[in-house]
């Protein structure tokens, strides 16, 4: 990884991202027996930015700045807490999924109180429902919204130790020094926190003002740094929730029906399985049939052996051909005219295949329901809103509902849905006793949730090599936002741009995070969604993949109509410094334009969002020597070779926790451009586990990959974990495109060659392995 130095800033707007143009604010000290802080910002700066005209949408106001405005009114109700032994500790009200918000947390506050990283404890918030918006963890906007915030309450902690030290050792404040912990004195005298934690607290909550600290005084945050608990989770002591010890939550699993979504209508043979080995209890709910036993391998056994009735398919006998066809019924009519009298036309047309949104931990949860109470455990995004939703179902108010939010083993959209929660305390509450519930790798593709199938067509009028309008009409398979992020849109409607007044909750969704980057005279991006029988979620940037590949292909195909190399055409017509700063570096890094063999090419491609940019550079080889290369049991075709990533995130808290989020997103789009989809037929998704779900493998990795972390005048941080990902699938999708000579219409590119025998539905699990070590290298 490079963090590049500023060698220049091409006139970057200071004024550019969200910035809160002060650092005075006020916060409290919060009455207790040791030091506990909190921060008031609801008298910041609102969201809204200036940003150069025209401006989409977006530009103005997009979904960073929805998700920031929603979150500040409870911004005070999040606190440090100083603690006898020297630490601080604070529950950060998001959700860790694998992104190292854990980690970037602790260096903030460790940045501001002059502590050792390792003398903080970040923890994960249970669903605290007074939050309100401030517990939803998406749209990278964890570090955004929570940055200001932490460092108010740091601040002020670190003013309360310091008057109570000046009380200790005789001395003004002005004239102590802290560092890592301990404040010192002129004289050689020096006191730790742990010994001022219960002196410097309040005995009443207080107002106080403070002033932060300037970020060119900072010596923790923007440094590179590995993520707290990596020891942890390699040497397995890090707990997730199927490593949870809850006393009698059995293993637990379901019989689901074959179709997608079908319920139980029916279950024959309760006694038989019952008698089975290990198992416990059998219970009919409304998404399958559950079965409880004392080993996750008897759980599979007994459901394999299930004898039920399921009502059929919500979607009946439809398979991909079908619901394509219902796009195209949808379409929204491009506005210009087809061949224009003067100028010349790139009209493109593309298609988006479902894709499983699994993440590396499967669907899972623990609950113990009782009659007058119940208490969940899973890895939740939007535990709030899964809070209240279980205790409706379950016939119990909200305030009897405990939901502790666990470490989550990835989410990629997943964990912002609450569906093996509300599962497992529907089957406790069945069955009366606590359930260790755990979906198996068959059921996630199958009855999971998915990247909804899309098309996104594209028309762009050009005079020579001016372009004089660009429009794109991306129409989809509707896209669940019932996670919390709906309700958010509404309570924050006053503060909305008005082109969002009366507009739907997804096209306003569409219209917060598309922002075309270029000057191609009049632009209109819309979206129109139909078709609402899928479980669908938003696969790691909502709609942003699949424009930013549709729009990034059509890009080039511009270029080629007016002669020019796609890295001199972006250049010519991108609008924002940052957009042509990280499209300069990461061809200067990647060495663009070098003479390559035939068959083999590089692609580039940029993306605007979540207040920064970011550029990718690769390299892929399509040569037939590469594409039909034999890997045991894997399926190969083309292989990106070289990734080279220029990002601009804003102020950065950690380099390294940034090249992380690029490699994943690099992964990310490698298989979506090549290799990763679902197949729907008959009204059934064929992919069962990961065996025939071919994300990138090592073995379609790059060899090379590096990421540049570019400067930047923000004293913010921009977001980052979703960053990444549409500009690395479009720029596989463009190279693919310059080394074949033939535009990919379908992505990913080989999802009209089933690569796999489809497992059986009836019974809905396969046998349990008994032979993985013949399976290894």
């Amino acid at each position: 990884m490079t963090i590049d130095r500023p060698p220049e800033t091409e006139g970057m707007p200071s004024d550019r991202r969200r910035d809160i143009s002060r650092r005075r604010f006020v916060g409290y000290l919060v009455a207790g027996a040791t030091l506990t802080v909190a921060a008031d910002l609801r008298l910041g700066t609102p969201a809204e930015a200036a940003v150069p005209s025209p401006p989409q949408i977006a530009a103005l106001f997009d979904l960073e700045d929805l998700e920031s405005t929603a979150a500040l009114p409870t911004a005070g109700l999040i606190k440090i807490t100083v603690h006898d032994d020297g630490s601080a500790s604070f529950a950060l009200p998001r959700a860790e999924v694998g992104q190292g918000i854990t980690t970037s947390t602790a260096m903030i506050i460790a940045e501001e109180l002059d502590l050792p990283v390792e003398k903080v404890q970040v923890s994960l918030a249970p669903a605290r429902p007074e939050l309100m918006f401030n517990q939803l963890t998406g749209g990278s906007n964890s570090t955004v919204s929570t940055y200001t915030p932490i460092r108010v309450a740091a601040t002020i902690a670190k003013g309360a130790l310091l008057k109570a030290a000046a009380i200790e050792l005789g001395y003004a404040v002005g004239e102590l020094t802290s560092k890592l912990g301990v404040i010192s004195a002129p004289d050689g005298k020096s006191v730790t926190y742990g010994e001022l934690a219960t002196k410097a607290a309040s005995a009443t909550t207080t107002s106080t003002k403070v002033t932060l600290k300037p970020a060119s005084s900072f010596s923790v945050v923007g440094t590179p740094r590995n993520r707290v608990d990596a020891r942890d989770i390699i040497t397995g002591k890090k707990q997730f929730t199927m490593d949870l010890q809850v006393p009698d939550a059995l293993p637990t699993m379901l019989c689901r029906a074959p179709g997608l979504n079908g319920h139980p209508v029916e279950l024959k043979n309760e006694d038989a399985i019952l008698k089975m080995p290990g198992v416990t209890d059998v219970a009919v709910v409304e998404t399958g049939v559950a079965v409880r036993a004392k080993t996750f391998g008897q759980c599979i056994d007994a459901v394999r052996a299930v004898e039920a009735d399921f009502h059929d398919s919500v979607v009946g006998a439809a398979d991909d051909e079908a619901v394509l066809g219902e796009l195209r019924k949808a379409e929204i009519p491009l506005a210009v005219p087809k061949v224009p009298l003067l100028g010349l036309q790139v009209d493109t047309d593309f298609e988006f295949m479902f894709r499983s949104s699994a993440a590396l931990e499967t669907n899972c949860a623990i609950a113990d329901v009782r009659y007058d109470s119940a208490t969940i455990w899973s890895g939740l995004k939007s535990p709030i809103v899964a809070q209240g939703k279980i205790a409706e179902a379950i016939g119990l108010p909200q305030d009897k509902v405990t939901v502790h939010v666990v470490t989550g083993g990835g989410s990629f959209g997943h964990k912002l849905f609450h569906d093996p929660a509300l599962e497992a305390a529907r089957v406790s509450k069945a069955m009366g006793k606590p359930v260790k519930l755990m979906w198996h790798r068959v059921d996630e593709p199958r009855q999971g949730r998915m990247h909804p199938m899309a098309t996104s067509r594209c028309r762009a009028t050009m005079l020579g090599d001016q372009v004089l309008t660009f429009e794109q009409r991306h129409t989809s398979v509707a896209t669940d936002f019932s996670h919390g992020l709906g309700e958010m849109l509404v309570a924050t409607a006053a503060d909305l741009p008005p082109g969002l007044v009366g507009v739907g909750l997804s096209q306003s969704i569409f219209l917060l995070t598309q922002d075309l980057p270029y000057n191609f005279g009049v632009v209109t991006q819309l979206l129109d969604e139909t078709d609402t029988r899928f479980n669908t979620g938003s696969m790691r940037s909502i709609y942003s993949q699949d424009v930013a590949c549709a729009s990034e292909l059509t890009v080039d195909l511009m270029a080629r109509k007016a002669h020019k190399d796609p890295l001199a055409f972006r250049l010519a017509n991108v609008k924002y410094p940052e957009v042509k700063a990280v499209l300069k570096k990461v061809a200067e890094v990647g060495n663009w334009g070098r003479t390559m063999e035939p068959g083999t090419a590089q692609g580039i491609a940029v993306h605007r969002e979540y207040k920064g940019a970011t550029a990718f550079l690769v390299e892929i080889d399509c040569r037939p020597e590469t594409v039909h290369r034999k890997v045991r049991n894997g399926v190969t075709g083309p292989r990106v070779t070289k990734v080279v990533v220029a990002v601009d995130a804003g102020l950065v808290i950690n380099p390294r926790g940034i090249e992380a989020q690029m490699m994943g997103a690099a992964s990310d789009g490698i298989g979506l451009a090549l290799t990763n989809s679902t197949h729907l037929k008959d009204g059934h998704f064929l992919e069962a586990s990961w065996d025939n779900y071919f994300y990138t493998r090592e073995w379609n990795a790059p060899f090379e990959f590096e990421c540049v972390v570019m400067p930047s005048d923000s004293n913010q941080p921009g977001g980052v974990g979703e960053a990444g990902v549409p500009a690395s699938f479009a720029a596989v999708a463009c190279a693919y495109a310059r080394a074949t000579g033939t535009t990919p219409r379908r992505f990913p590119i080989n999802h009209d060659t089933l690569s796999f025998d489809v497992k059986p539905y009836v019974p809905s699990l396969p046998e349990s392995p008994t032979d993985g070590l013949s399976h290894t290298y």
